[in-house]
């Protein structure tokens, strides 16, 4: 039920309430629990010494906190529990609290009861944040306030008080987040769908549901926009309540649709009606994928934004950090960023993005999806194959069994660590070269996030002797 951020507040004064993880959604959120009056309870499965003073701060606010292996079994007696995303919701000691009472939720399941203003919300599996990045900004253009939150940027719920109905809430929503929602944004994009955090989810079809409540909770009045040229996505198109939109880079959709014809992007409304909104040639960003990224959002932002502010945006964006970011030229070898590349899709609409054959860094953590379909992409745009982490094996696997794989066509060489990985594809790289790091893989095994493992990448790129 939909609420001000005040009266959800007023309903929590005096209860109990956990919160479950102690990271950069949450603490904002700890925070302002406590100031409404709330006797919260702070879990977290790291030690105290991780948080360099954190928790002796929450503690003198009046927060009780619980360390350790044993963060979980605290939870009988809580009110309310929010949950941190990548935490299953099904786990023992949540099943057993949510029995004897408890209320499940979490700061973006909130943050939709409480938000003022239309939320457009954004998920898939591949292509997220550079399309909530690339909508955000369309509407900042146009002169409309926006908040841009959820899996990207900051939390929203608490700024949602300073939030006005005519603004604009823009959220990137991961799996994770989307398994117990039961609120959907006002305009929905699923970018596309392909097997991903099967580490977490117990299989594709869980993966798959989970993406639905994107769009699933939605009104006649609302509108999804889907990729009509994934099978998975374009098979949502029936289950969609309110209005549906599909954008195809290879196909004219029939109906409400967003295709590219002529070299540019063409939007068709309900009545029929057509209009060039994007020549390709625009777009500064490189790649096909970036082309579908535009498609989607420009789906999204139809009536809202007008076609000379999307032309005019699209000639000056440059991208996302860690998305195909160019890092540096030495010797007239280009080293590329693509960090955010955790999936094998991912790399592979990375690799497609060069001409020319690349020298590609990848591995890192396993998260249980499969690689078969990595090992012929490598194949056709790899030179040089550099491995690195726990997934070395399963690529090296994967490309040797390519169909056109052959010894040496790729090089495949491994080394412990990304330093390593770093000084051999500058050894081995030749003026006119591409040396990429696109790991397939999330960034776990050795890195905090993808983010610390592409500033890392940077800082021995940039430190490498000319």
């Amino acid at each position: 039920m939909k609420c001000t951020i005040q009266e959800y507040l007023d309903t929590l004064k005096g209860k109990k309430v956990a919160v479950l993880g102690i990271g950069v959604s949450n603490t904002p959120l700890i925070h302002m629990l406590l100031g409404s009056g709330a006797k919260v309870t702070a879990c977290d499965k790291r030690s105290r010494e991780d948080f360099g003073g954190q928790i002796e701060e929450l503690e003198a606010l009046g927060a009780k906190v619980y360390l350790g292996p044993d963060y979980l079994n605290h939870l009988y007696g809580q009110d309310v529990i929010f949950r941190t995303p990548g935490l299953r919701p099904d786990l023992p000691q949540i099943t057993a609290a949510l029995s004897s009472g408890s209320v499940l939720t979490s700061e973006m399941e909130v943050f939709f009861q409480v938000c003022p203003c239309p939320i457009i919300g954004v998920t898939g599996s591949d292509g997220k944040t550079t399309t909530t990045t690339i909508i955000a900004k369309f509407l900042e253009a146009e002169g409309y306030t926006v908040h841009l939150g959820g899996n990207i940027g900051k939390p929203l719920l608490p700024e949602a008080a300073e939030i006005k109905p005519d603004d604009f809430a823009v959220v990137e929503l991961s799996s994770f987040q989307l398994m117990t929602m039961d609120l959907s944004p006002h305009i929905a994009v699923v970018t596309n769908l392909a097997p991903n955090h099967l580490d977490v989810h117990k299989s594709m079809e869980e993966y798959i549901q989970a993406k639905k409540n994107l769009f699933l909770h939605q009104g006649a009045a609302d509108r999804v926009i889907l990729n009509a040229d994934n099978e998975i996505t374009r098979a949502f198109f029936s289950e969609a309540p309110g209005e549906a939109v599909l954008f195809s880079r290879r196909e004219e959709p029939t109906g409400n649709a967003v295709f590219l014809r002529d070299q540019a992007i063409w939007f068709r409304d309900s009545r029929g009606e057509e209009r060039e909104v994007l020549p390709r040639k625009v777009i500064l960003l490189p790649g096909d994928h970036n082309v579908e990224n535009y498609m989607a959002a420009i789906a999204a932002v139809n009536g809202l934004v007008k076609d000379e502010t999307i032309r005019a945006f699209a000639a000056k964006f440059s991208g996302v950090e860690h998305r195909i970011e160019l890092v540096r030229t030495l010797n007239g070898v280009r080293y590329y960023n693509d960090s955010i590349a955790s999936s094998p899709t991912r790399t592979m609409a990375g690799l497609k993005c060069f001409p020319e054959k690349v020298i590609l860094i990848a591995g890192g953590y396993d998260k249980h999806i499969p690689f078969d379909v990595l090992g012929p992409a490598i194949t056709k745009h790899v030179k040089r194959l550099i491995l690195t982490g726990d997934t070395s094996a399963k690529i090296r696997t994967a490309v040797k069994a390519a169909p056109d794989y052959h010894t040496g066509a790729p090089v495949i060489e491994e080394y412990d660590s990304l330093v390593g990985a770093v000084k051999a594809a500058n050894q081995a790289a030749q003026p006119g070269d591409v040396v990429l790091l696109s790991p397939a893989c999330a960034s776990f095994d050795k890195f905090k996030n993808f983010m610390e493992r592409g500033n890392i990448f940077k800082k021995i790129v940039q430190e490498l002797e000319e």
